[in-house]
């Protein structure tokens, strides 16, 4: 028991390679709550996947600075995970608590016409628009679009008008 004290301390009174140690503990953990929450959280960047990886930080931080029980610390993370994973989940077949938690996509454009309502909504400009026109269809005109979405990640879609 005294290595274990000896390589990760106790308390806040940590010395430098104590933190590295528990840095790379903390790492590995992490990558396993990766694995439970799935590669979404960390992908999609929405801005309910964004709130578990602010938090995980944030509490996993105090493991390494040892502010916080080692323990604790780490099955409040897996507590978070879980319930990111849950609520997921379970969004998947409830759209009222998907809605809840993802958002609705909004649409910011549409018969030649923006929705200005949505767009203040969204604190998107009509500048916004025309940049996601250039980026997405390398045109500078709206002339050519047939619907501009927000989409519930907050990427913006822009539709092409057929034919």
């Amino acid at each position: 028991m005294d290595i274990i004290y000896s390589i990760f301390g106790q308390g806040r009174d940590l010395t430098a390679f104590q933190m590295v140690s528990r840095s790379i503990v903390s790492f590995f953990l992490t990558l396993i709550l990766i694995r439970v929450a799935g590669i979404r959280t960390f992908g999609k960047k929405s801005a309910f996947d964004n709130v578990i990886v602010i938090m995980l930080g944030s509490i996993f931080s105090r493991v390494v600075v040892g502010a916080s029980p080692f323990i604790g610390t780490t099955l409040a993370c897996l507590t978070f995970v879980l319930i990111h994973r849950i609520l997921a989940w379970v969004s998947l077949y409830n759209e009222t608590i998907g809605r809840w938690i993802k958002g609705d996509a909004i649409s910011l454009y549409a018969n030649g016409c923006p929705n200005d309502r949505n767009l203040r909504q969204a604190r998107i400009s009509e500048k916004d628009l025309l940049e996601s026109v250039r980026q997405r269809l390398n045109e500078d005109t709206l002339d050519n679009v047939e619907e501009i979405v927000q989409e519930r990640n907050g990427d913006i879609s822009v539709i092409r008008k057929q034919g």
